[in-house]
């Protein structure tokens, strides 16, 4: 998966199905995997349910796509969302796409882009449907966006504690796995591996979803694991590797 600064990508925004309070942490955390080219966001503009979203269209630069309701309910701006998602695609100019909703409807898109090769990055809420976040690379519950422009502040999400970490059977599962499949012979695994390793397997993974901010914390919290800091030299930050206690 690129997530270097060279890499473009196309960001689309369901506004039926976002909220606005997420746009500075979303723009954030984008810009954490390239260089977002295109900002479109779709809905019914002349209707007031998207008055806060017109505040910050011209504060981000994104583009507003009008879309009216033919029809009841929101599939008019789906259709246009897919329709646009796929000149996007056809232009080959971009790396990735982004794709802000909690609308199982765009899980045959998401799957689609990936098929050509392409990142797809999805945003939305807790209650995404399971085969939309499954569909994607990567999927970041908008949750823990909120607030994200305030470093200092605490996590969107409630800090768990060690025993409810270890409670947690399909997490602690999942970095055992994870752990054993990144290990050397003497069951050492660099984290940053172990991390890759996750991403791949479970595309809604975040340890902000439990209340830390890195996947080191988590690691450290859950106390599953010995912990090792290894000198790479020449100035570089040390490597963290982790090994699993049962071993």
């Amino acid at each position: 998966m690129d997530t270097g600064s060279n890499t473009k990508l196309a960001v689309l925004i369901d506004a039926d199905n976002a909220q606005p309070a997420i746009v500075e942490g979303l723009l954030a955390e984008i810009a954490k995997y390239g260089t977002a080219n295109v900002k479109r966001i779709y809905g019914d503009w002349t209707s007031n349910k998207l008055r806060g979203w017109k505040e910050h269209l011209l504060q981000f630069s994104i583009q507003p796509i009008q879309q009216f309701g033919y029809t009841t309910g929101k599939n008019a701006t789906d259709s246009a969302m897919i329709i646009d998602a796929m000149d996007l695609l056809y232009t080959e100019r971009f790396d990735g796409f982004c794709i802000v909703s909690s609308d199982s409807d765009f899980t045959k898109l998401a799957a689609r882009i990936r098929e050509s090769g392409l990142t797809v990055y999805g945003f939305g809420e807790q209650k995404t449907p399971a085969p939309f976040v499954a569909a994607c690379d990567k999927f970041i519950y908008t949750e823990v966006l909120r607030g994200e422009e305030e470093p200092d502040e605490e996590p969107s999400f409630k800090r768990m504690s060690t025993n409810e970490l270890k409670q947690d059977t399909k997490l602690v599962r999942l970095l055992r796995n994870a752990t054993e499949a990144s290990s050397d012979e003497n069951g050492w695994a660099h984290l940053g591996q172990v991390g890759s390793y996750i991403a791949k397997q479970a595309p809604e993974f975040d340890p902000r979803n439990y209340g830390y901010r890195k996947l080191g914390e988590l690691v450290q919290a859950i106390k599953l694991f010995d912990i090792e800091e290894r000198s790479t030299g020449q100035g570089h930050a040390a490597a963290i590797y982790i090994k699993d206690k049962r071993k």
